[in-house]
């Protein structure tokens, strides 16, 4: 049995019961449900043509009632929902609704008629309704979210086959930067290797969503490697700002809640720095720009190109010397935390390269 197929047993198994009932296309389904079943009990009653709107409004009130505090509670009860056998889980949903038909029967009832004379008919009927629509609806709705937290299993186990593609290559290069200084500077082979245990004890944690601060103190980490190799021939220029143009601080509270799929910028700096600084005798630099907006997160990572490379980008719009494995594998690791709304850009200017990651300031649920 592969690590895939467990991690995907895991997490289905551990996620919701029940998918979020509370949210407000959930919530906004639920009443347009509610009220094309209650148009359609009326209809089937009276018909079209004596189609009483009156009994509809009562209907509509009662229907309402039961499923909105129904699904408010199945949003409370979800953690426990979520730790319960299905069958208990399931069993006990039913049960709720059942109850809550029960009792919002005998108010309507009774505020309908000002006494309880004759409820028990009413119950009786509202009850064999309810039990049969609470039992296709809850078992959709179960069956909806077995489906997602299996979607979410197989995406995890993705995105971890994707992140694992990336640190061989990282190793790779650090591993022969270091070897071309371990017979000139020992001292310095020394602390890139001190460094690069701390960037390895950061890749091979679990992939996942992080800081946006952690993942450039780590893009740093990599660049002060590089710095002790190509030395003055790497400069490096960082410009954090919102869409406003002001600066952010990095201790401003809103940049430091920003989140960020893990090691999804040290690629692109790696690139930058090994196809566009290294090739060139006069080196260059590196122009790292985040900008925040109301919605997004925009990262441009720009870096000089060589004139033939340039010439070739213009030919067909493909890098000679580059290596596509890390953008593409950071192109479906954006698609599969943000579904489509995170994007990469590449862009060739004047002798630039620059490359754009753009994605929402929250993920999809």
């Amino acid at each position: 049995m592969t690590d895939k197929y467990l991690l995907s047993r895991i997490s289905a198994e551990d996620g919701d019961f029940l998918p979020d009932l509370c949210g407000p296309q959930a919530v906004l389904s639920l009443i347009l449900v509610s009220e094309l079943l209650v148009g359609s009990l009326v209809v089937a009653s009276f018909g079209v043509e004596r189609f009483d709107w009156a009994r509809f409004g009562l209907v509509s009130i009662l229907v309402l009632w039961v499923v909105l505090t129904c699904a408010g509670s199945l949003c409370v009860l979800r953690p426990l929902l979520r730790k319960l056998h299905p069958v208990v889980a399931g069993m006990g949903s039913y049960c709720l609704s059942l109850f809550y038909t029960l009792a919002f029967t005998v108010l309507v009832f009774w505020i309908n008629n000002g006494n309880l004379e004759g409820v028990q008919s009413q119950i009786v009927g509202n009850l064999m309704v309810a039990a049969v629509l609470a039992g296709i609806g809850l078992r959709y709705l179960y069956l909806q979210q077995q489906l997602r937290n299996q979607q979410k299993a197989e995406m995890q186990s993705r995105i971890q086959a994707l992140q694992s593609r990336i640190r061989p290559h990282f190793l790779f290069n650090s591993m022969n930067s270091i070897a071309s200084l371990i017979a000139v500077d020992q001292d310095t082979a020394e602390r890139m290797v001190v460094e690069l245990s701390q960037l390895f004890r950061a890749s091979l944690s679990e992939p996942g969503l992080i800081p946006l601060h952690q993942e450039i103190d780590l893009c740093r980490y990599y660049i002060d490697i590089e710095q002790m190799r190509l030395a003055e021939r790497l400069k490096v220029e960082w410009h954090l700002h919102q869409e406003s143009g002001e600066v952010l601080s990095e201790h401003d509270p809103e940049y430091r809640a920003l989140q960020i799929p893990s090691f999804l910028l040290q690629p692109l700096v790696e690139n930058a720095i090994y196809h566009g600084v290294q090739p060139l005798p006069e080196g260059g630099t590196i122009t790292i720009e985040l900008v925040l907006t109301k919605r997004a997160v925009e990262i441009c990572i720009r870096n000089p190109i060589t004139e033939e490379e340039d010439k070739t980008l213009q030919l067909d719009g493909t890098r000679r010397t580059g290596n596509g494995i890390a953008l593409d594998n950071i192109r479906h690791r954006l698609a599969a935390y943000y579904l489509g709304a995170g994007s990469l850009k590449v862009t060739t200017g004047q002798k630039e390269f620059t490359t754009c990651i753009r994605y929402p300031l929250k993920r999809p649920v």
